[in-house]
Parts: C-alpha cells; structure tokens; sequence
C-alpha cells in the first residue's frame, strides 16, 4: 500500500481554515461584537494563510493538479525560499496564527481547524515532506525521426529483411526464392 502524503491533506485544511477564519472575521467584525479586535485579526490571519496555502505542493509520485490562477501565488512563495518550503516553519506558523483567534467565538472554529493543519504539517514535516511548487511544464518538441512516410501497408516486415526498392529489376539482385514458371 502506498505511503501517505500528509501535505496534501494539511494544505487542505489550511486552505479551508483560512476560509473560515476570515469568515468568523469578517462576522465579528460587522457585527461589533465585544473584541472585534480579535475579529479583525481573524480577517488578516485568514488572508494570509489563504494567500500561503492556495498554491498546491507538488505530489511525490502520480500527477499535480494545480489550482486555477495558481501560477502567480506560487511564484510569490518560492521567492520566500526555504522559510514557506519547510513543512516545520508551516506548522509553527500555523500554531501561533491560531492562538489570537481564540479568544472570540466567531473565529474559535477557524482557530481550530488552523491549529488541526498545523498538527498535519508537523507530521508531514517528521515524515521528511517538504513544499516543492507545480511549475508550468515547458513540453520539448522531439525531432521528427520520420522524415516520409512508410511506403508498404502494415504489416511491415523487420528493417533488415525488407528489400529496397529500385526500378529496373535487373539492378536490384534479388533472387527469388520460389522459381516462377509460366503454366500455358
């Protein structure tokens, strides 16, 4: 059975905690209610996660899919190096984001899921795991290797036993293994 790749599911689940964060933010802020402090740091926090965990890691094995518009974001995080490529930064950083939006109940449910991702990437990064972006593949066009186009219908004989083809038959020394008599 295959091994798992924890990555995978804390981006997702940091991606959706940011969601939520935000979303508890952005309640607790309209609604004035007592610490809307803490609400409007929701609202900062939930963007950046968003903004750290939209673009997808690539897989170790299987195919990458990358998310829509991704291409700029990831840009953006692996300018910042080996500070957003370890797995270990991720889950401290996650774990002190989520500490602040405990305090109010509109962005407690954020705080949890934020602090859920960090424990996944703290897994993930025990396990060897790191961040590696999903880059737009650059296809290299192969030389033709077939200049025309075959001559007999298939199916073709081996190279080395087929005959060259040449016009006057008395050129072409080629012995007929079967003799061809005229029957009159």
């Amino acid at each position: 059975m295959g091994r798992i790749e924890w990555a995978m599911w804390a981006n997702e689940q940091a991606l959706a905690a940011g969601l939520i964060l935000m979303t508890g933010g952005i309640v607790g802020v309209a609604g004035q209610f007592r610490g809307w402090q803490f609400a409007a740091y929701g609202i900062a926090a939930g963007v950046f996660v968003c903004l750290l965990e939209y673009p997808r890691g690539k897989k170790n094995k299987g195919t990458s899919v990358a998310r829509t518009g991704q291409y700029c974001f990831t840009v953006c995080v692996k300018s910042f190096g080996p500070v957003t490529r370890n797995y270990y930064v991720r889950a401290f950083l996650h774990a002190a984001l989520c500490v602040p939006a405990g305090f109010m109940l509109a962005t407690v449910l954020g705080c949890v899921c934020l602090g859920i991702s960090s424990l996944i990437y703290l897994t993930a990064a025990i396990r060897g795991e790191h961040w590696e972006p999903i880059l737009p593949r650059q296809e290299a066009r192969k030389p033709e290797s077939i200049k025309n186009p075959p001559m007999n219908p298939p199916p073709r004989p081996p190279a080395e036993t087929r005959r060259k083809r040449v016009d006057d038959l008395e050129d072409a020394a080629y012995v007929n293994p079967i003799s061809v008599t005229a029957n009159e």
